[in-house]
């Protein structure tokens, strides 16, 4: 597989993750109570971090 192919593949997978990223953090804010709206918001935020990563990874090489 070429790297510019890697890179796409990448980016795609943290496209994904920012897209988990937004449907947690609307689930946390405006639907779950208690419990769950905590443990749906550190999903949201670590689904955030993995993304900027893979797409600091698409950047930087």
């Amino acid at each position: 597989m070429s790297p510019g192919m890697l890179k796409m593949w990448i980016s795609i997978a943290g496209m994904g993750f920012m897209f988990l990223a937004i449907m947690t953090i609307y689930l946390s804010r405006y639907k779950l109570k208690g419990v769950l709206r905590i443990i749906s918001a550190i999903f949201a935020y670590l689904f955030m971090i993995v993304a900027g990563i893979t797409l600091l990874i698409v950047l930087l090489y």
